[in-house]
This record gives structure tokens, C-alpha cells and sequence, in this order.
């Protein structure tokens, strides 16, 4: 996983399988740079993500626990079609922007 850390944004891209054994290392790494920079925008790239259980939707709520009561938002791009199928299953459009991977609109002015 890489980030790129500003005041203004904090941009995990996420890559690889999320599931109960590395979400834990991944919470962990983006929770840091959130209290770091308190960004007013959490973007989780999930372009490079192969494989999610709901481990993956944890790691999304958590992190909206995190940055809603920070006044910030929770931006959520790139996902392959069956984890935008989770992601909306697990009402996840509430709380954050989601967008697939071919949807390239969610960058403009963010």
C-alpha cells in the first residue's frame, strides 16, 4: 500500500487481498496519517485490490468513524464491479462517494 499524505487529502491506494489477516496492518497505516495530517478528504483507492471479504467494508466504516467527526469526507474509487456490488450492499453510499473503476468522474474538483 502507498500513501500520499497533505493537509488537505490523505490518498491510500490500497493493492492486494483485504481480508481478516491484512486489514488490521492497513487500518493501522491509514489511521496514522489521518491523525497525522487531518485531512479533510479520506480517499481509498482500491484500483490495485484483487480480492475483498468484508473485512474490506470494516475497513471502510472504520475509517468514516474516524474522519466524519473531523468534518471530513470519505471518498472511495476505483472498484472492480463486485466490490462496488458489496460496497452498496453493505449501504456503504450512505456514508461515502463509491465509484468503479470505469466511472472517472469522482476526481473531478475533490
Amino acid at each position: 500500500m502507498k500513501i500520499i499524505a497533505t493537509q488537505q487529502r490523505v490518498t491510500a491506494f490500497l493493492d492486494g487481498e483485504i481480508d481478516h489477516h491484512t486489514a488490521a496492518a492497513i487500518r493501522l497505516e491509514i489511521d496514522e496519517e489521518i491523525q497525522r495530517n487531518k485531512p479533510k478528504t479520506l480517499k481509498l483507492d482500491f484500483a490495485d485490490v484483487t480480492f475483498m471479504d468484508s473485512s474490506g467494508v470494516g475497513l471502510v466504516m472504520g475509517r468514516f468513524r474516524i474522519i466524519q467527526p473531523m468534518g471530513g469526507k470519505l471518498i472511495v474509487s476505483n472498484l472492480s464491479p463486485q466490490i462496488y456490488k458489496i460496497m452498496q450492499l453493505a449501504g456503504l453510499e450512505k456514508i461515502a462517494k463509491i465509484s468503479k473503476r470505469e466511472d472517472v468522474s469522482y476526481g473531478k474538483n475533490q
